[in-house]
């Protein structure tokens, strides 16, 4: 069955209190699109939760800086509806809106609609460089986003955490549900919903990956068939290191050299590998019960995330 496609804000806020009103419970999927297994996976587990689910496809904005890949990041939505048309429980609504933040200071989502390519753009650019154009508001999970990614990425989590409250917002689910392969994201997300009172129950969904050990993403599309290959080596660097703490070798600078030096053999760039607290993100010096390896690397133009839980007690 073909799900209810939504792109008003106040359409889809209605379609959930009416729901609500009927006893039924939400359950929100939120993703930028271009859907792979790993989403459906998430879907499959928001839908062990509620009675309803909710998917949003909405490409954001303001979690790319300017010099990142908004423009080339890629989107295919009548091929997303097709794969999720193919989930044996049928979603039952995408909400796809055209404008979550105002980056445009345009006054509705119409009008949004009819700016050209060029003319968004520019405005978006004028938005994220503080120009007053638009909302101004946002969320930050000051801590946590500090570390990893929010070192490389200054303004990825403040876009991230912004639009994922106004979805909540917007959407009023009771249950929303996050791959644990954006870790950090994962974590920002929950400590938001615990700070801010949102009676949202957030889910981590495990990591996905291909057949090879590549973690599932909507950026590998990008990768030449040589890159791709040397992309496992992320994987295989994680696990290699999984088995060593779990054999003894508890010195997190050795397992975090190691890591590197096993992703820089094959052609990566490293951006971060750092062994951190599963619940805090801070630093840890050695394994102990809960921490995690997180890995950003640079293949090409194109940077992959990767993790590892470990949990040795």
């Amino acid at each position: 069955m073909e799900p209810k496609i939504i792109r008003n804000k106040e359409e889809m806020r209605k379609w959930s209190r009416t729901m609500r009103a009927q006893g039924k419970t939400i359950g929100l999927v939120p993703t930028m699109g271009y859907l792979h297994q790993g989403h459906l996976s998430l879907i499959t587990e928001a839908q062990k939760h509620t009675h309803l689910t909710v998917v949003s496809i909405y490409i954001n904005p303001s979690q790319f800086a300017i010099n990142e890949d908004l423009s080339t990041y890629p989107s295919d939505f009548q091929g997303d509806i097709q794969k999720l048309k193919s989930i044996p429980n049928s979603v039952d609504v995408v909400f796809n809106p055209q404008n979550l933040y105002d980056y445009y200071g345009v006054e509705t989502e119409t009008e949004t609609e009819q700016l050209g390519v060029e003319e968004r753009e520019g405005k978006i650019v004028c938005c994220l460089e503080g120009k007053g154009i638009g909302h101004e508001t946002w969320v930050r999970v000051e801590k946590l986003e500090k570390g990893m990614c929010g070192k490389s990425r200054p303004v990825f989590f403040r876009g991230v955490a912004t639009v994922v409250a106004k979805l909540f917002n917007i959407v009023e689910p009771d249950v929303a549900v996050f791959g644990k392969k954006d870790y950090q994201q994962w974590r920002i997300i929950r400590r938001m919903v615990r700070d801010l009172d949102f009676a949202v129950k957030v889910i981590g969904s495990e990591l996905m990956r291909e057949e090879d050990g590549l973690a599932m993403s909507s950026r590998n599309v990008h990768l030449s068939p040589q890159e791709r290959e040397q992309a496992l080596s992320i994987s295989r660097a994680l696990f290699e290191a999984k088995a060593d703490a779990q054999k003894g070798k508890n010195i997190c600078s050795e397992l975090r050299r190691s890591v590197i030096e096993s992703i820089e053999a094959s052609g990566g760039k490293i951006d971060y590998v750092e062994i951190v607290d599963q619940e805090s993100l801070e630093t840890v010096e050695e394994i102990k019960d809960g921490v995690v390896v997180c890995v950003a690397a640079w293949f090409g133009k194109v940077r992959l995330i990767d993790n590892m839980e470990i949990d040795v007690a």
